[in-house]
């Protein structure tokens, strides 16, 4: 009779189990694969058609550089979930549920911080100015397009689709600003550490 007891509770954990979100670098996977395959190529070549100490070389700079490339670039990527992120590094996997991070910082490199005051880089979430200097000009484009619509409402002047005054000044509006991909992904997961720092779970 006790046997029922462990099979009736051993599929509840597996139902509360949220699915992870991963969030990893497009442009870096793909640098990261050219580069490989690159490194490859010219590797092969030097091993098939080379001679004398060239094979030895060509050997040694192809164990010593996938491994290299491929942790910088394939391997990055950061996981989270409603009870805490796991941030996978190029030498190093972080596990911090979220009771035990303290605060994300985004400047030149975007980094999470835990109760010690560890600091630890999100290789898989990089920076990209150029980036938030593209969301800044269309951030400026849009607050500029506001305005004129809004004189445009004001003086019965046509409007988006070709509509006259406010009514269709407003149908393409965007509610927050522009904001470049990295901090979106930023935004995102202090919105979920946020919303889960006080979880039992996320203890």
């Amino acid at each position: 009779m006790t046997t029922p007891e462990p099979q009736s509770s051993s599929p509840q954990p597996s139902g509360t189990v949220s699915k992870d979100r991963a969030y990893r670098s497009p442009a870096g996977i793909s640098g990261g694969v050219l580069v490989l395959a690159l490194a490859l190529w010219l590797g092969i070549d030097a091993l098939v058609t080379g001679e004398g100490d060239t094979r030895w070389k060509a050997l040694a700079a192809l164990v010593f550089l996938v491994p290299l490339v491929a942790a910088y670039t394939v391997r990055p990527a950061v996981f989270a979930n409603e009870d805490r992120m796991r941030v996978r590094n190029p030498f190093r996997v972080i596990v911090l549920p979220w009771a035990q991070v303290e605060s994300f910082r985004s400047a030149y490199s975007n980094e999470v911080f835990d109760e010690g005051g560890a600091k630890y880089q999100l290789w898989s979430i990089p920076v990209s100015l150029r980036g938030r200097k593209k969301a800044a000009r269309q951030e400026d484009r849009r607050a500029a397009g506001g305005a004129g619509r809004r004189r445009g409402s004001v003086l019965g002047g046509v409007g988006q689709f070709g509509s006259r005054g406010g009514a269709g000044a407003s149908g393409g509006e965007v509610d927050g600003p522009v904001r470049a991909e990295a901090d979106k992904v930023m935004d995102e997961l202090r919105e979920l550490w946020e919303a889960r720092k006080d979880a039992a779970g996320s203890r």
